[in-house]
């Protein structure tokens, strides 16, 4: 359905640019068509300058003096607070809003508008249980993308994961500007699609966006059963400034104190979940509503929201959150067969 949409948007603002131009410019219809194209990325750019300026006037307050040391952080993490960003330099600066300008590009005009060219199907087979561990199975991945966007999102990370060893799945939330509860049931029938393929009893969900707010609207429905861990990617925990501009429910929804977002924390997910964030995010505003009180916190500076899904930093961190969930997944089993094996020798 968006693939749709924004195929005919594209190909409705190609055309209405190209009659202006040769109506109001006299241009040849042979230098209007690129003349087209050059203000669609144009457009694109002022958009995602006009976030970076609402980011600012929605930036946290200055930054208290700290008393004493500070912990050391591994590069490019920084231990989650209320303090402002770390100030970039202008080269940072620069590299960081060229990043998010061609991640929307790329997005919205290339992946989305033709998803099933560049995603296909995903990959699901039975996945076996390495030797001598009995039923220890490795954990499938569950992407659930955000807000205005469809699977894929998901092009570069998928490929990347895929190549780290891992099983993925993905999934198209539609209509995109529905209530995100309206999401859930599909997101359920997804996981039980998921588990039934791969052979295996639990995954692992990572939500970019409001996808980590679809992703923690599931785990309340439906417990974590079937869920063994939650990362989430820039996902507004308690809203975002941005989202006042926002059409449809889901957008309505993501304002910060909105009476979903309140009904969303109360009781909390009780699945272990890590929240990886960018204190630069320019969608999120400002940068403090990305934090989940009682999640793990990773903050990776320098890096836009849709940037997010191309970032090598990122896929770095994601990574080893996935690889520290398989462990904790995996003790925990040998935990629950040795208690049973021991029950059984008892009997």
């Amino acid at each position: 359905m968006l693939a749709r949409a924004l195929r005919l948007s594209h190909a409705l603002e190609i055309a209405f640019y190209v009659v202006l131009a040769m109506s109001v410019c006299d241009a040849s219809l042979v230098s209007a068509v690129p003349l087209a194209l050059l203000t669609m990325l144009a457009l694109r750019a002022l958009i995602i300058a006009a976030t970076y300026g609402y980011a600012w006037v929605h930036r946290s307050p200055p930054a208290q003096p700290v008393q004493g040391g500070q912990a050391e952080c591994p590069p490019h993490f920084s231990v989650s607070s209320h303090s402002p960003p770390p100030r970039l330099t202008s080269a940072e600066v620069i590299r960081m809003v060229l990043g998010e300008y061609l991640s929307f590009v790329v997005s919205f005009l290339i992946l989305f508008p033709f998803e099933r060219w560049w995603m296909g199907d995903d990959r699901l087979r039975p996945l076996p249980a390495p030797v001598g561990e009995g039923d220890d199975r490795q954990l499938p991945v569950l992407l659930i993308h955000g807000y205005g966007c469809s699977r894929g999102a998901w092009w570069w990370l998928r490929a990347h994961l895929e190549a780290a060893g891992w099983t993925v799945a993905t999934i198209s939330l539609e209509p995109i500007y529905t209530s995100i509860d309206n999401y859930v049931d599909p997101v359920a029938r997804r996981i039980d699609a998921v588990l039934a393929a791969t052979g295996a009893e639990r995954l692992i969900l990572v939500g970019h966006s409001m996808g980590g707010l679809v992703s923690r609207a599931y785990l309340q429905r439906y417990g974590e059963a079937r869920v063994a861990r939650l990362v989430t990617l820039g996902t507004p925990h308690q809203g975002s400034e941005l989202a006042r501009l926002g059409f449809g429910a889901n957008g309505r929804e993501m304002r910060p104190n909105s009476a979903w977002l309140q009904a969303l924390a109360s009781p909390p997910a009780a699945v272990g979940t890590v929240a990886i964030y960018s204190p630069h995010d320019n969608f999120v505003l400002p940068a403090k509503r990305l934090e989940l009180p009682g999640a793990q916190s990773q903050t990776i500076n320098g890096v836009g929201h849709l940037a997010m899904l191309f970032s090598p930093r990122v896929i770095q961190a994601l990574l080893a959150v996935l690889e520290q969930a398989q462990a904790r997944a995996t003790s925990a089993m040998r935990a629950a067969r040795a208690v049973s094996e021991g029950e059984g020798r008892d009997a």
